[in-house]
């Protein structure tokens, strides 16, 4: 599986808190990456693997089929690949998927940002109350996700770097701020992400066909490559 990653990685970034630009010194390098299984091991009956976890630490990666249809989908985690400023690796094929990029985005994306981070919310809150502890980071990452959800609603750019904010989130994440003031936040930044729903130039609906198209030059890509290796030989 290693092999797929290693020799067909089309697209290798860091997320996380570097690409945040919410790093420590001794912050992880949250490696993830898109790559193009071979053609023709779609004709077997052991189908290539939808996703490969490593080989490296940190390290996760998508088959390209896979990675697209989650982006479809708006996946929050997904799309700040796309748009993660740290790039480590990159093929034609991965120029031409960020190049497409927009094509991902639809007015779903603030459901998905605003059911992941609601999530977020409900878990830091039954866990303080279950145990009376606060899992500040969990806060922390609920409001950028909220803050990147109007975001990309009003703008049509995913937002992955926020350094800009970084003393007030680092502050949630360090437990700093009162509880009650996080949840008043929140309910700020959801009212606004209703908002940015309300006035958003996102269409209904992603552009498959454009996403389709993308899909098959890769593959066909694909095939010529392996024919060009058998007449090499």
């Amino acid at each position: 599986m290693s092999e797929l990653v290693e020799k067909h990685t089309i697209l290798g970034v860091v997320v996380g808190s570097r690409a945040y630009g919410l790093d420590g010194p001794d912050s992880d390098h949250d490696r993830r990456g898109v790559f193009a299984a071979p053609t023709r091991d779609f004709w077997r009956l052991d189908k290539p693997p939808t996703h490969v976890d490593g080989p490296a630490e940190e390290q996760f990666s998508w088959e390209v089929e896979r990675f697209c249809t989650l982006a479809l989908q708006a996946n929050p985690t997904v799309l700040e690949v796309l748009w993660s400023p740290i790039v480590e690796r990159i093929t034609p094929d991965g120029e031409e998927l960020r190049g497409i990029r927009a094509a991902f985005l639809s007015r779903r994306v603030a459901a998905t940002y605003g059911n992941y981070a609601r999530d977020q919310l409900d878990r830091v809150a039954a866990r303080r109350a279950r145990t009376g502890q606060t899992n500040h980071k969990q806060a922390m990452h609920m409001i950028r996700l909220l803050m990147a959800g109007a975001h990309v609603l009003r703008t049509g750019e995913v937002l992955v770097d926020v350094r800009h904010l970084r003393d007030r989130l680092l502050a949630v994440r360090q437990g700093l701020v009162p509880w009650d003031e996080v949840t008043a936040w929140a309910g700020t930044l959801l009212a606004d992400l209703a908002a940015a729903e309300t006035a958003t130039g996102l269409p209904e609906r992603p552009d498959r066909d454009r996403v389709d198209e993308l899909l098959a030059g890769i593959r066909e890509r694909g095939l010529m490559a392996y024919g060009k290796r058998i007449d090499d030989h």
